[in-house]
């Protein structure tokens, strides 16, 4: 049975999801076979798993700074916000249903079953287990139907170390509010780190012992601030990043990436961001969008809201004379199905609205299924079968029309098909993640490049070794400042 390590933190964003990803990653650096858990997360930036799972983004990180493939095992629960309907249950991987947050109660059985066969799956399978949890786990009035804090630690007996986000203010006080509700569970609770610390650690030494003294617990390390992990944001896009201008010489080719009130799936542009002559921007300004060389609609789980949305701020007529001016427009999933002429949801599968009418900028229709297509896909570019993608797709709609943009494969199926429509200056694809295709991302960036005269620049970065050279950075920081010799005592290692 492997050995267990569990990460709870005060509240959402305090850095459970790094500091797991760095725990693995040191881990794995010393010969350990070890894995990420997190028994249900709540987000829109998911990923496929090779069995075609839907997981929550952050664990596939967290697989890989593990040295391992990501499976559904990871995550059995994914909560993915849908607005007025409610919320998308993932369950092992698979769509199960949508629930209103009343009904939640009613399914806990159901849902901690398939926490527990997936928890007992990963301790066998794996050395060590190093678990996430959710939120703060002293939320007392939602203790009751807990699946992913306590009750996880209780079932496992597992050792729990607390995260407290010094940045957001008043450190002391919620890590000492949080071990003092969960007193029932006073003898799993090991130690606590303080995250995002901005000084010089003197000045919180004498609070530090104060608050071990009043807890009896431990601190385990001071984590300094990280301006930029190069890591996607798991809950939302950021006010860094949505306010990100990374300027770069009058030359480069400017992004904006439209800011979606139900954007999903963002972390599909963080390449574009390190390109050395692109500039990446998320914005719904018109200022931004005429000074743009490509504006990209991103994912959306609400397609139906977005699109009005993008024409209550009539972004739709300033993107149809743009694209006159030879703008390049790009739709991924959900705003590649905006791009198109209508879209049907008879069963209302996404929108109380049965029909609505698209941008109009591709000739394709899309109609909203019930079943949820989630895959991982390879191909080529149709145009230049040199040019290489690979990704997955997350997407209950299929389009119809024209299909000329890639030829991809269906991992979970084999199946071949064409994927995306493109015109002139305008197309769209299902694939998430395709910018993460190096020869695809220089391609998309060339265009631009020869068109105001300058030689195209055919590689600047692995994306594969970028990433991983930013959770490497990440590893060092955090093995640097936290008491490592006592966290792998806790464990039992």
């Amino acid at each position: 049975m492997a050995k267990l390590l569990m990460i709870q933190g005060t509240s959402s964003g305090c850095g459970k999801s790094l500091i797991v990803t760095a725990l693995c990653r040191i881990a794995k650096n010393r010969g350990i076979k070890v894995a990420p858990f997190k028994a249900q997360n709540m987000s829109l930036q998911s990923f496929v798993t090779e069995e075609g799972g839907e997981i929550g983004l952050a664990q596939a990180i967290q697989a890989e700074a593990s040295g391992i493939i990501p499976s559904f095992h990871m995550n059995p629960v994914l909560l993915k916000p849908a607005g007025e309907q409610g919320i998308q249950v993932v369950v092992r991987g698979k769509l199960y249903k949508t629930l209103k947050a009343d009904d939640f109660h009613s399914e806990k059985g159901k849902l901690w079953d398939a926490v527990k066969e997936s928890l007992d799956y990963m301790c066998k399978e794996y050395e060590l287990l190093i678990i996430e949890g959710a939120g703060s786990p002293a939320e007392i009035n939602l203790l009751e139907n807990d699946i992913v804090n306590m009750a996880v630690a209780e079932y496992l007996k597992a050792p729990v170390i607390i995260v407290g986000d010094i940045d957001r203010g008043g450190v002391f006080a919620s890590l000492y509010g949080t071990v003092k509700l969960l007193d029932k569970y006073e003898s799993l609770i090991k130690g606590f780190i303080i995250n995002k610390f901005r000084g010089y650690t003197d000045i919180l030494s004498p609070g530090i012992k104060k608050l071990e003294d009043m807890i009896k617990k431990p601190c385990l390390g001071v984590i300094p601030y990280l301006d930029e992990t190069g890591i996607s944001d798991e809950d939302g896009v950021s006010v860094k990043l949505s306010n990100l201008s990374n300027l770069k010489s009058d030359t480069a080719v400017k992004i904006v990436v439209l800011r979606l009130r139900h954007i999903s799936n963002f972390s599909d542009f963080d390449p574009l961001r390190f390109e050395p002559d692109a500039e990446l921007i998320y914005s719904l300004r018109k200022e931004d969008l005429i000074n743009a060389d490509i504006i990209i609609i991103p994912g959306s789980k609400k397609t139906f809201e977005d699109l009005k949305l993008l024409r209550e701020l009539k972004i739709d007529e300033t993107m149809k004379e743009l694209i006159k001016n030879e703008v390049e427009v790009i739709g991924i999933c959900g705003g590649f199905q905006m791009l198109g002429e209508k879209l049907t949801d008879s069963d209302m599968v996404e929108s109380p609205l049965r029909e609505f009418e698209g941008l109009g900028f591709l000739p394709i229709r899309t109609v909203f299924y019930s079943e949820k297509i989630t895959t991982q896909v390879e191909g080529y570019l149709c145009s230049e079968p040199s040019v290489k993608v690979r990704g997955y797709e997350i997407h209950k709609g299929i389009s119809y029309g024209d299909m000329n943009l890639f030829k991809i494969r269906r991992k979970t199926t084999g199946e071949t098909f064409a994927d995306g429509v493109i015109l002139q200056n305008v197309w769209g694809t299902y694939i998430h993640g395709v910018f993460e295709s190096d020869s695809f991302r220089r391609w998309l960036i060339n265009r631009h490049r020869v068109k105001r005269g300058l030689n195209p620049v055919y590689y600047t970065f692995s994306w594969e070794k970028l990433k991983n050279s930013f959770i490497d950075n990440l590893t060092e920081t955090v093995e640097r400042y936290l008491d490592m010799d006592k966290i792998w005592k806790i464990a039992g290692l």
